[in-house]
Parts: structure tokens; sequence; C-alpha cells
């Protein structure tokens, strides 16, 4: 995912002198630095003074520039979570925030890094769009659509290396989930990371005469709850899946549209309302239930409960 955003930008770049890049210290990391290393007088590394990048993004905002500012995740929005609100979103300020190194695939890095809280955050902070890619060719594409529409973003990447589910043709859109297989018994939503998981979960389920469809809920807000009411009526049935806690993420935001609009049973994977630990991404993924075998045997019991 890092590769692709950096990758991205550059295309960006090329193209569009507005765009500009912030990073805190963690460039290199996030593969931004190749951005400052092609457009240095478009590039800010504030060092570790992330509120203060929110507060120059803005700035750079305001004097017509399109900024892309970066970090981990547990720094932004972890430290300035007033700055992003007042400064940022409030105004409507045209400013990309892309987090990296979210959620308990961190890893080693332990709990205090492993930020399961941040989309919960971002998503409640009014006038934020919320994007979580599922692998590269995501990041690439919407890092390019969110360059191209107006207003404040909020991108949350992971660490590891991911599988390809997308291609650059795919058609990806902010705001517009991605069916990736059509099933009747069971709808699996997921996002980031979980995306593979439901995927491998679902070609497991369909074995045991379990039709499973799988969806890409990569926009969180605005969430497309057109495509996931639709499938909601033709399944029945619900399992989310992310790697972050189960309230106030992809979770909740499902539970809320299907409430609304055409209830029904909602199971939620991810993070049960507690901090990591220092582990490998694998052992971790595994330990808190962040794995297609918690989305079969989850799945499993909805479908033959009903």
């Amino acid at each position: 995912m890092r590769t692709a955003l950096a990758e991205a930008l550059l295309e960006l770049g090329s193209k569009d002198p507005r765009i500009v890049a912030l990073g805190a210290d963690t460039s290199v990391s996030i593969k931004t630095n190749l951005f400052g290393d092609r457009y240095p007088e478009r590039f800010f590394n504030v060092g570790i003074a992330e509120a203060n990048m929110i507060g120059i993004a803005a700035g750079l905002a305001l004097s017509g520039k399109v900024p892309f500012v970066s970090t981990y995740s547990a720094f932004v929005p972890g430290k300035c979570l007033d700055q992003i609100r007042n400064a940022i979103a409030y105004p409507r300020l045209d400013v990309k925030i892309v987090s990296s190194h979210g959620g308990l695939s961190v890893g080693p890095d332990g709990a205090s890094h492993q930020t399961v809280e941040d989309l919960a955050a971002m998503r409640a902070v009014p006038n934020m769009q919320v994007i979580v890619p599922s692998d590269g060719p995501s990041t690439r594409a919407l890092i390019v659509q969110a360059s191209m529409t107006s207003g404040p973003f909020y991108f949350r990447l992971a660490r590891p290396d991911v599988p390809t589910m997308h291609t650059a043709t795919s058609d990806l859109r902010i705001g517009k989930a991605t069916v990736l297989r059509a099933g009747k018994d069971v709808s699996l939503i997921a996002c980031g990371l979980l995306v593979n998981e439901a995927l491998e979960a679902a070609e497991t389920l369909s074995t045991e005469n379990i039709s499973a469809e799988v969806i890409d809920s990569h926009t969180l807000k605005p969430l497309d709850s057109e495509t996931i009411l639709r499938s909601a009526r033709k399944t029945g049935a619900i399992v989310t899946s992310e790697e972050h806690n189960i309230i106030g993420g992809l979770g909740g935001a499902v539970a809320e549209t299907v409430t609304d609009s055409y209830p029904v049973p909602v199971a939620r994977i991810g993070i049960r309302d507690t901090f990591g630990e220092s582990g490998e991404h694998p052992e971790l993924m595994k330990k808190y239930g962040l794995t297609s075998k918690e989305i079969i045997e989850t799945a499993r019991k909805l479908v033959r409960t009903r």
C-alpha cells in the first residue's frame, strides 16, 4: 500500500503543481520521501510535530495547494484530533490525510502504536471522508480520485504487504463499495486487510454449499448504503470484518445502516474493545480473531440459525 501511495503521489505531482506532501519524520518508511526526492520544493518534513503539520497543511490549502499529509495512524489522528477537527474539517479544506501502520498489524511496535480507534474518530468528524483501501491498486486508484475530489479525506493504510485483489482497470469509486464475489446466503463485508480474509472464507464456504457475497467497503464514509442494503435484502445476514475496534468502525456503520432501513442479523468481527500487544503480525491477527477462520465460523452460525 505504501508503494502504491508513493506511485500515486509521483503521478499526481507530475500533472498538478498544486500537489504538495508533508511528513513527520516517517517519510522514508511511508515512502513519501520519493515525492520529496523528485519535487523537493513541494515536500515539507516538519519533524515530530504532527499537530503543527496539520496547521501547515491548512495554510497551504488556503493558499491554493492540495496537501497530502502522512505519518503513522498512532500520530495522525492520534496526536492531533483537535487540529484536524478545527483547522481542516470545520472549514472543509482540501487536505488529504494518509495514515499508515493502522491496526494490530503494526506488530512488535505494540499497543502504543497499534491504532484501533482511528476510524471511529474520523467517521465522527463532520465533513471528513474516510477510506480504507484493501491492496495496492485500490490504494493508488482511490488516492488519485481523492486528489480530484474537493474536501478533507482520511486514508488508513496497513503496514504489511497484502495480496492483490483489484487491478488497475477495476471499477473503484469513492463512495461506491465493490462487490468482489456474488452470493445469496450471507454477505461478507470487509475493509483493509480483512477483504482478502473474506474472499478466502467465501471460497471455503462454497465447498459447504454456502454462497457468500463479498463486498470491499473501502469507503466507510460516505458509506455505500445502497449496495449494502441490496446485499442485505438478497442474503438476509451480514458479517463485517475489520482490523479495528468493533465499536465505531465498519461494523458500526453497517449496523447503523441496516437498522435504519432493513434490519437483518449483523455479526461484527474485529478487535473487541481492547488494546493490542507486541507480537508478529500473523500471530496477532490469529489471537484477536481477525482471520478467515473466524469469518467462516461466524457465517456458518448465521446461515444455520436463520
